[in-house]
């Protein structure tokens, strides 16, 4: 069997109206961020959640072998409320459990 299968023709070029806003994608690493740097808070781009970088789902998820592929950064919360995202429920219950009741 080849090691790259027919018609793969590489990496589709980054289209850019289907990045969140104000987000860009990183040539190095398929990961987006907001800026510069990495920030203090993780998300998932197509589920629209936010936690803590250490979060207990997330970590096992890369544990069991999930790419990161739709992982996005945030420097503080209201950016990422700002973005339309929303709390994780795992590792951030308080205000996972304010966003719910809003």
């Amino acid at each position: 069997m080849p090691p790259i299968a027919r018609g793969f023709q590489g990496r589709r070029p980054a289209d850019p109206s289907r990045l969140p806003p104000g987000q860009y994608e990183t040539p190095d690493f398929p990961v987006l961020a907001v800026g510069p740097t990495p920030g203090l808070l993780g998300g998932h781009s197509r589920t629209r959640v936010y936690g803590r970088l250490d979060c207990p789902v997330a970590l096992s998820l890369l544990r069991r072998g999930f790419v990161p592929r739709h992982r996005v950064f945030f420097a503080d919360e209201e950016t990422a409320i700002a973005a339309g995202y929303r709390p994780c429920g795992a590792c951030m219950r308080a205000e996972y459990r304010a966003w719910k009741s809003s």
